[in-house]
């Protein structure tokens, strides 16, 4: 795939602030993006992609001004085989200062050797949903947050910062649908037991403005809406609906994977997260500081579709280019 010229409509260019009737809406003037492609986009490729190719990813994605690049994942390769290579990647990538690289942890052990391969933030992952839990990380809601604590003693003591994940917030592949009561608990314990910012998943990107609505209301009662995120997978075509709903609730931190890369190993026929390109696109357009790049957005995207021999999955990539 050559590269490409890129055409963006002359009015997203020189950005300017929504009205003050708009911003009335509440909302955020500032939103921090949270690059999750290189493990959430990745880890669902049947095809090993090289480690050069990944290290290649997250420095471009460094250079685009986005403040938070999720790198790899450091669970056991025989669940994850894609991430087998996490100590490669976090020893190979330029960290470059006011960029974090957080990495998925699931146990103590995964902690231990992502602290010894140079991380300096974690995440955790829970879910609001116990058949996911069981097939995600084989036990059951509780037992997974008593796993967690292990991880928590652990990164206070190395004063090592935790994000802390709750999938199927949305929707189940398994159950159906999930009580907003059931994610409001499972999000307060993780936010209780010191994760500094929880992400809310639509796992299955069966979500709409209105579940989204009555969800984040219900969470809201339980942890502040300053540590909560969102992390909307595009599978029915309702991710920039449901985080525009988001927004407007106060939320001003928004998962995204370039390309619009990914899925979820334990979620069949999910899709990938919603590209970063169009949430990146999408807050420009509302006058929203990102302090993103679009276009290196873009030329990382390219190079990963390369990379993969795939199309991109960014709507905005597809319309900004002449194939």
């Amino acid at each position: 795939m050559a590269a490409a010229r890129r055409l963006f409509p002359r009015w997203t260019v020189p950005l300017r602030p929504v009205s003050a009737a708009a911003a009335s809406g509440a909302l955020p003037k500032r939103v921090k993006v949270v690059e999750v492609g290189p493990r959430d986009g990745l880890q669902n490729e049947k095809s090993v992609v090289p480690t050069p190719v990944k290290i290649s990813l997250i420095n471009m994605l460094a250079e685009t001004g986005l403040q938070v690049i999720e790198a790899t994942s450091f669970v056991s390769p025989k669940w994850v085989p894609q991430m087998a290579d996490h100590t490669q990647v976090m020893q190979g990538i330029t960290q470059l200062p006011g960029v974090s690289y957080p990495v998925l942890t699931p146990n103590l052990k995964g902690f231990q050797a992502a602290v010894a391969a140079g991380a300096k933030e974690v995440s955790i992952f829970g879910a609001a949903s116990e058949l996911f839990t069981k097939k995600n990380i084989n036990c059951s809601i509780d037992e997974s947050l008593e796993r967690f604590s292990e991880v928590m003693a652990a990164a206070r003591a190395a004063d090592i910062p935790v994000r802390g994940y709750v999938s199927c917030v949305l929707g189940c592949p398994y159950e159906g649908k999930i009580s907003a009561a059931k994610v409001a608990e499972v999000s307060k314990k993780m936010y209780s037991m010191g994760c500094y910012e929880i992400s809310l998943g639509d796992t299955i990107g069966i979500g709409t403005p209105g579940s989204m609505k009555e969800m984040l209301t219900a969470v809201m009662k339980e942890v502040p809406v300053g540590a909560l995120a969102v992390h909307c997978h595009d599978t029915y075509g309702q991710a920039l609906a449901n985080i525009l709903v988001a927004l407007q609730m106060g939320v001003s931190v928004v998962d995204a994977s370039v390309a619009g890369l990914g899925g979820c190993p334990y979620a069949q026929g999910a899709s990938g997260n919603v590209a970063t390109e169009d949430l990146v696109y999408m807050l420009h357009g509302l006058g929203i500081h990102t302090g993103v790049d679009l276009q290196k957005l873009m030329d990382a995207g390219t190079f990963i579709c390369n990379a993969l021999n795939r199309r991109t999955n960014s709507k905005v990539s597809q319309a900004s280019c002449r194939l």
